[in-house]
């Protein structure tokens, strides 16, 4: 599995011109590390309206405590249960939580970066 996930802002045409140069890198024969999980979103607005100060504070506490319920969770963060409970299924949406064998929730990345930049939104 890769080590971080990497949400940004890029649009499809970058996507994939970086998808097929790592295509034409494996046809070649050449070596590739292994992949990290990319999370793009075509604007900043966008990234921001499902990544929401809630959800990326979920993130982050979920990230230091390790996994949990989500009762658990919403107590540790002084939540409501369901808004937990809908935010967390946002983020296995997005693949930035996962449940283990004893259904609790994780955060299975070692990293989570967040990268916006002015440039690529011009």
């Amino acid at each position: 599995m890769a080590n971080k996930a990497i949400i940004g802002v890029e649009s499809h045409e970058t996507m994939m011109r970086r998808a097929l140069d790592i295509a034409r890198r494996v046809d070649r024969g050449e070596r590739v590390p292994e992949a990290d999980y990319h999370l793009n979103f075509a604007t900043a607005a966008q990234m921001f309206a499902e990544l929401t100060p809630a959800r990326l504070a979920l993130l982050e506490a979920l990230k230091k405590t390790g996994p949990q319920s989500i009762y658990a969770l919403a107590r540790r963060l002084n939540r409501n249960y369901s808004n937990v409970h809908r935010d967390v299924g946002k983020l296995m949406e997005h693949e930035l939580i996962a449940r283990d064998e004893k259904n609790r929730v994780f955060v299975p990345w070692e990293d989570v970066l967040i990268r916006v930049s002015l440039r690529s939104a011009a």
